[in-house]
């Protein structure tokens, strides 16, 4: 990891202490088995000393790089007063079975199916860096951990020590300066070196972060540590383009940047594979493709509708049941949703971000 400055820590410190509370996390009502699209977008206007975009991203249960997808021109430091921000709530439901736990690598966003219930919870998560990447995989939970202890390998000590001066322990005692935080989530895969799990920081949700386990926010973990159950499913996927036709015909298609495989990789123009779904989708007559592309080239991280032909009136999907406060705003957020895409956002910025958080 890359030392955080002092500078760095005391802005976090401040923006992060800048009175905006966490919101509950965001509930879905789950839609038919032949329709993926959730929620709408919301929209935020940032007020005087404000705080940050993670400080904002943290209040409506996003992950930071997704607000920064969605708003690519934004200071992700101090973003400026009486800016209008999107606040990405709208979603396609990755295309999996609806069971258990689904994460989806690419979008940095945990999906809770609990078992007999209507709904589906959705948490932003912090993955594994570049070359401790969380692979993807089929398994369960195997036992759950309060209080965890962590046993860093060999590996992680000497890069703490190469890069942060820190000469980690052994074994890190729970406690807060334990970086898993308060509970634990292991998977059976494997030997069971992967876990979902907390965090002691005020910062790195929705980002790579990780040594390859998989980070929630505290109140998420302590929520989701309380409701899952030993032996529930987990289907983690990497999968940066999702697109899904509605009951009514819409046609969605929602582009995230993919995971960079190198440190040469930029995310915003990485050439991204349309799997066999996604190719037959944008083959069909009833897709413009020049939208997918318009998509595919902005990768905002939210749904775009590409029919061809007339444009579709948009109208309000289901909303989830514990909103944003911009509640107001939302008939114009979801507006933005469906419009044509901006133009490329600036990438550098962003990766520059993620690694100063590092």
């Amino acid at each position: 990891m890359l030392n955080i400055t002092n500078r760095l820590a005391w802005t976090l410190a401040a923006v992060l202490a800048c009175g905006i509370n966490a919101a509950s996390a965001t509930v879905y009502p789950l839609p038919p088995d032949n329709s993926r699209l959730i929620g709408e977008n919301t929209t935020h206007t940032v007020i005087q000393d404000g705080g940050s975009l993670e400080a904002i991203a943290d209040h409506y249960k996003i992950g930071l790089l997704a607000m920064l997808e969605a708003n690519p021109c934004t200071d992700p430091w101090l973003p400026r007063p009486g800016t209008v921000l999107t606040i990405p709530s709208q979603m396609l439901l990755p295309d999996t079975p609806r069971k258990g736990i689904v994460i989806n690598l690419a979008e940095m966003r945990l999906y809770y199916y609990p078992k007999g219930e209507n709904r589906v919870i959705v948490y932003p998560i912090g993955i594994g860096q570049l070359g401790r990447n969380t692979p993807t995989m089929v398994t369960s939970i195997s036992q759950k951990i309060p209080n965890p202890t962590w046993t860093p390998t060999a590996n992680i000590r000497k890069i703490y020590l190469k890069e942060q001066g820190v000469t980690l322990p052994a074994v890190v005692p729970a406690g807060p300066k334990n970086p898993m935080g308060l509970y634990a989530l292991r998977l059976a895969a494997g030997t069971g070196t992967y876990l979902i799990h907390g965090t002691n920081a005020n910062f790195g949700i929705g980002m790579r972060v990780s040594s390859g386990c998989i980070r929630l926010r505290p109140d998420d973990i302590a929520a989701l540590f309380n409701s899952v159950p030993v032996g529930t499913r987990v289907q983690v996927v990497n999968e940066p383009v999702k697109a899904a036709v509605e009951p009514d015909g819409k046609r969605y298609v929602e582009v995230h940047q993919p995971l960079s495989r190198t440190e040469k990789d930029d995310p915003q123009t990485l050439p991204i594979r349309f799997d066999a779904r996604t190719t037959r989708f944008v083959a069909a007559p009833a897709t413009d493709r020049a939208m997918v592309k318009q998509a595919v080239a902005r990768r905002s991280g939210m749904p775009v509708l590409v029919n061809n032909g007339e444009p579709v009136t948009p109208e309000a999907p289901q909303v989830a049941e514990k909103t944003a406060d911009s509640v107001a705003a939302k008939d114009a957020a979801g507006a933005m949703a469906h419009r044509a895409p901006r133009a490329i956002a600036p990438a550098r910025r962003r990766r520059a971000v993620a690694q100063a958080l590092l």
